[in-house]
């Protein structure tokens, strides 16, 4: 996917890029590099290539803000940097606050919502919240269902699919084993592979 934005960053005018898919993957990214650098066995690749990712996915929406900004669309380049702010004062909120709250949750002695929170892949780690941005993912994918053909990104969707494709596995392999991930691969990879059809059909089928 980082080399999908690096490309489309070269060969595509900013109009085609999708505010609300980037800024998901920026988050997804953001969370999976830390997932790849946690999990055992530790994967230092996929870390380092979804750090490219975030710089790429990051250098796609500069580029989309400074376009709205030439073409006088202050509504739409002030949603970029408030949507920007908010997701770096979460993101840096979470990194911190994350394992005083797992502690404060277990120490409390709540029952089943004690032992969820000191779970493994509980909803303090990143092994929950990971799979949660890929949800976010899925879920701009699915609703975007009807998107224009000339609006797709095939290098986005090509690697979204391929991605999805191989890593519904790699989910089930990883240490904690973690299934809620290797769902939203396969409800990730479903929708993406009918945005890549819909692309492929509009651009090499049809127009022959």
């Amino acid at each position: 996917m980082s080399l999908a934005a690096i490309r489309d960053a070269q060969a595509k005018v900013p109009e085609i890029i999708n505010e609300k898919m980037t800024f998901v993957l920026m988050v997804y990214s953001s969370l999976f590099a830390y997932w790849a650098w946690v999990m055992i066995p530790r994967n230092s690749l996929l870390c380092a290539c979804h750090i490219t990712s975030v710089l790429a996915q990051s250098n796609q929406m500069r580029r989309l803000y400074e376009h709205r900004q030439e073409e006088g669309d202050t509504e739409g380049s002030q949603r970029i940097a408030t949507i920007s702010a908010a997701v770096v004062g979460a993101g840096v909120t979470t990194f911190f606050g994350g394992n005083f709250v797992k502690d404060a949750a277990v120490t409390m002695n709540l029952g089943p919502v004690s032992t969820l929170a000191g779970a493994a892949a509980g909803p303090s780690t990143v092994h929950f919240w990971a799979p949660i941005s890929k949800w976010m993912i899925s879920g701009a994918s699915f609703i975007d269902l009807n998107l224009p053909p000339d609006k797709i990104s095939l290098n986005q969707y090509t690697a979204l699919t391929l991605t999805e494709f191989f890593f519904s596995r790699y989910a089930l392999l990883v240490t904690p084993i973690n299934y809620m991930l290797c769902s939203v691969n396969v409800a990730l990879f479903l929708s993406s592979a009918y945005h890549l059809g819909l692309k492929v059909n509009a651009d090499y089928i049809e127009k022959k």
